[in-house]
Parts: structure tokens; sequence; C-alpha cells
């Protein structure tokens, strides 16, 4: 494998390349993230342009949950800055999908009340939820195409489906940034293809920002624009491009490719 690169966050200068027309709407300097003292990736320096749609690889424990979820605010960095840049004078909003894992099936929730879920940081915490909102929730179930799904109970759902409910309750936040951990993980190949599919329609009708973790390395070089590796707790980004033959992230990951 080649060495890294002198400036270990980037593989291009700042807003360069395709994505150079948008502002970036996320900037991680000089970044330290882990638990507690021990840090899974210590000197991370990344940039997101508005709009952009980025996918973030890395084998398992290289630090992509921990990413996602530190840019979430879930987990504070141990060190450094993460920026991001006003819309309309507020700070992003975020819509995120977890792993499906990660959400406890023993909820008795029918798939439309879990997309509810993500009206409720605008709504609030115990506040009646108004016809607009319930309306804007099965849009989202529409965009995902899942409004035959709404009355169906979410634990007695498909892997796929279980998906495009989550990715629907991400969307009812009305978000800015939408990040998505994993969401093809797990799933049959057409099932995968159709999802990505749908979410590159989104990305293209709503210019939203995407980040999606994900270990395969096909998918994000047919879907995405920019590419963000994680390995030996450092981050390279860079065009979408460097991924085939000849690329510096294809050689940073010793591949040959088409």
């Amino acid at each position: 494998m080649n060495a890294a690169p002198s400036d270990p966050g980037s593989l291009s200068s700042p807003g360069s390349g395709a994505a150079g027309e948008f502002r970036p709407l996320l900037t991680l300097e000089r970044v330290r993230i882990g638990y507690g003292r021990s840090a899974v990736l210590p000197d991370l320096n990344l940039e997101f342009p508005r709009g952009s749609y980025t996918g973030l690889l890395g084998s398992n424990g290289s630090g992509k949950s921990t990413l996602i979820k530190t840019i979430l605010g879930i987990l504070p960095p141990l060190s450094g800055k993460v920026a991001f840049t006003p819309i309309d004078g507020r700070l992003p909003l975020f819509g995120y999908v977890p792993q499906r894992e990660t959400l406890d099936s023993i909820f008795l929730l029918s798939s439309f009340e879990v997309v509810l879920m993500g009206v409720c940081g605008r709504v609030g915490p115990g506040r009646w939820i108004r016809r607009a909102e319930r309306e804007w929730a099965r849009h989202c179930l529409e965009e995902t195409e899942t409004t035959h799904l709404a009355g169906r109970q979410f634990s007695e759902l498909s892997g796929g489906q279980k998906q495009r409910v989550l990715i629907a309750r991400a969307l009812a936040a009305k978000p800015d940034l939408l990040l998505l951990d994993e969401p093809t993980s797990g799933i049959d190949v057409n099932v995968k293809k159709s999802i990505l599919e749908m979410l590159r329609r989104i990305h293209e009708t709503q210019r939203m920002t995407i980040l999606i973790s994900s270990h395969d390395l096909s998918a994000v070089r047919a879907y995405a624009q920019r590419a963000v590796l994680l390995q030996g707790g450092q981050g390279y980004q860079g065009p979408v491009t460097e991924l085939r033959a000849g690329g510096r992230l294809a050689e940073m990951l010793n591949l040959e490719l088409p």
C-alpha cells in the first residue's frame, strides 16, 4: 500500500473538483474522535460540500459509525472543530438512518408511527402532532414507495422494507443533511439496488446533502459523487473518480479496478 499523503484529510484542495461549485455544509478541522480517552480517528480534516453525495468507506472498526455519531452530536469530539455552515440563518437539520439492528423490534409500532417519529424534533415532546405533519409523514412514505406499508407493524417487515421506512422517518425531519449508516447491509442485491436508486433520485430532485457509509465499493462508485476512506485512523477524501484505476484512493486501497 502506498504511503499516505502529507495532508491526510484530503486528496485534493478543499472545494476543488466537481463539487467545488458548492459551499461546504460541514467541515472537520483537526478533529479527534473516539470514546473516553481512546481515539478511533485521531486527526480528521474533511469537508462535505452542500448538495454533495458522499460515500463513506472503511472496514469494520475503522470508525464509520463513530464519525457519523460525532457529526450528529451524539458523540462529542475529543478535540478539534466540527463546523456547520448556516442555511438561511439557521444550523443545518439532520436526518439519520441508523443500522436496522439498533431499533428494538419489540416496539409494537406501525410503519406510519415510525415515520411520525421523524417530525418529533420539530413538533416537540408531548405535543399534539398536527394534521399537516401527518400529511408530511404520508408524503415521505410516498417518496420511499412504502405507502402500502403504513398500517403494517414495523417489526414484521422485511429488511429492505424496514430500511425504506427508516429513510422515510429521516426525510420526515426535513433534513439538509441525510446520514445513513450501512443502509444496504444484509439486504438482497436487487433490493439494495432499488434503495440506492431511490436515494439517488432524492438527491437529484431535492439537492439534499447525503453521507452514506458502506462496505460496498462498487455501490459508492456507481452512486456517489465523492468518497471518504477511513483507514488506519486517518481519513482520505476525493471525487469518486479517484476510486477508478490509477486513482489515489484506489492506490491506497491497493485495488485493481476497471
